[in-house]
């Protein structure tokens, strides 16, 4: 579904991704694990097209799309959850989710306001409240939600359990889940291994703006205990 060859990427002087390679494949969830700066939401924001490579192909279900603007690749079925959440702080909760809603697509799940709610019943109970009144871990469900609205075939998490309670983490874990159920593919930026472990079927460890190790979450995990 997504596919990212010799990905180079910089700010200004400063390059931050060197040659990266990875695969989400359809229907599974891939995760990005690394530390701070290690290059995961930069190389979720040239995916996006919000920075554009300096070399590399990025194509998404076969057609590039690296050299596109984000509402082209938003209007191509994938979907973008930025770290910073970025709801509009002065709509309630439904105004949030309107403004992310697209038309149906025949080859993705269909989202409703009904479906997103089943999946996040607290938006649900407070349809009329501001997004500035509401906690992180509300926010962060409606920025997911907002997402979905959208009709995508992938989306994109960058560290969606960052900053959360745990109970939130856990309830981010079962909602990623059922996102892979719904036929999605998830592709996410993670610090957390533990998180990883409950929701990814595959993972790419990325330092410094490479990919160093990729495999099963399990086999990432075991190659770290070895460390």
């Amino acid at each position: 579904m997504l596919e990212v060859s010799g990905l180079n990427a910089s700010y200004g002087r400063a390059k931050i991704l060197f040659d990266l390679e990875l695969r989400a494949p359809a229907g599974e969830v891939s995760v990005l694990l690394g530390r701070n700066g290690a290059g995961k939401s930069t190389t979720l924001r040239s995916i996006m097209g919000l920075l554009r490579p300096q070399a590399g192909e990025i194509r998404f279900d076969g057609r590039r799309i690296d050299r596109l603007q984000p509402y082209q690749v938003a209007r191509l079925g994938l979907g973008y959850v930025p770290e910073d959440r970025r709801i509009f702080t002065d709509l309630s909760v439904a105004e949030n989710l309107e403004v992310g809603r697209q038309p149906p697509r025949e080859d993705a799940p269909r989202w409703t306001l009904a479906k997103v709610f089943e999946l996040f019943p607290n938006l649900g109970r407070m349809q009329d409240r501001l997004g500035g009144r509401m906690s992180g871990g509300e926010q962060q469900m409606l920025t997911i939600a907002r997402t979905l609205m959208g009709n995508p075939r992938a989306i994109l998490l960058d560290e969606p359990s960052e900053g959360l309670a745990p109970v939130i983490v856990e309830q981010m874990a079962r909602t990623i889940r059922e996102l892979k159920t719904q036929g999605l593919t998830v592709l996410l930026c993670e610090q957390n291994l533990h998180f990883a472990r409950q929701v990814a079927d595959r993972a790419y460890v990325i330092e410094k703006g490479h990919v160093r190790r990729s495999g099963s979450v399990d086999e990432i995990q075991q190659e770290y205990l070895q460390v």
